[in-house]
């Protein structure tokens, strides 16, 4: 698998893997759940967007981005 640039860091989240029971992780695991979360926040940072619009406002507010993980769910 190709390296490329993250939006997050790798060791962090591997530790967080196994400090969820994962005590041997591989590193396209790691990888693959990188690859989710960036799509995923980037999506909600869309929609926070969206709603901060709406609101006549460039800066997305608290209330915006949990007004946005609610409607993904």
């Amino acid at each position: 698998m190709a390296k490329r640039k993250s939006a997050f860091a790798w060791s962090p989240l591997r530790q967080l893997m196994k400090d969820a029971g994962a005590e041997i992780v591989a590193r396209d695991a790691v990888e693959t759940l990188l690859y989710y979360l960036e799509e995923r926040a980037k999506k909600l940072t869309e929609n926070a967007l969206t709603l901060a619009k709406h609101s006549k406002r460039k800066k997305i507010t608290k209330g915006d981005m949990g007004l946005a993980i609610d409607m993904t769910g």
